[in-house]
């Protein structure tokens, strides 16, 4: 995403504007934000924002259903449905765990924040 402002701190605001908890589409795959470059920054994200996606994304990989997901974590299909559900209010630690079994995990990273 590009935002812009007179200062940083309108920059920021308008990036947090932006990107609401859990407002990822179905169908969108987040991808790995470059490094920012001279004068830019990174917005940050709530974790399951990004890790949903995520582990959409290692299920598509992997070749893993949510059958077959189901299966290795001892859950019910629709418990998997729930945890890739970017509008489901998950436990962040279900999401670690469905990470954890196809070998992928979470790395959450405390920034220092710009003013908005």
């Amino acid at each position: 995403m590009i935002t812009d402002g007179a200062t940083r701190q309108e920059v920021v605001k308008e990036a947090r504007r932006r990107v609401p908890p859990l407002q990822v589409t179905r169908s969108r795959e987040l991808s790995c934000p470059s490094k920012a470059k001279r004068g830019q920054c990174l917005a940050p994200v709530a974790p399951l924002v990004a890790a949903k996606p995520a582990l959409r994304a290692a299920m598509r990989e992997e070749g893993v259903s949510n059958v077959a997901l189901a299966r290795r974590l001892g859950v019910s299909e629709a418990a998997v449905r729930r945890l890739v559900d970017p509008d489901h209010a998950s436990r962040p630690d279900g999401v670690v765990a469905a990470l954890s079994v196809l070998g992928r995990g979470l790395i959450i990273e405390d920034q220092r924040q710009v003013a908005a």
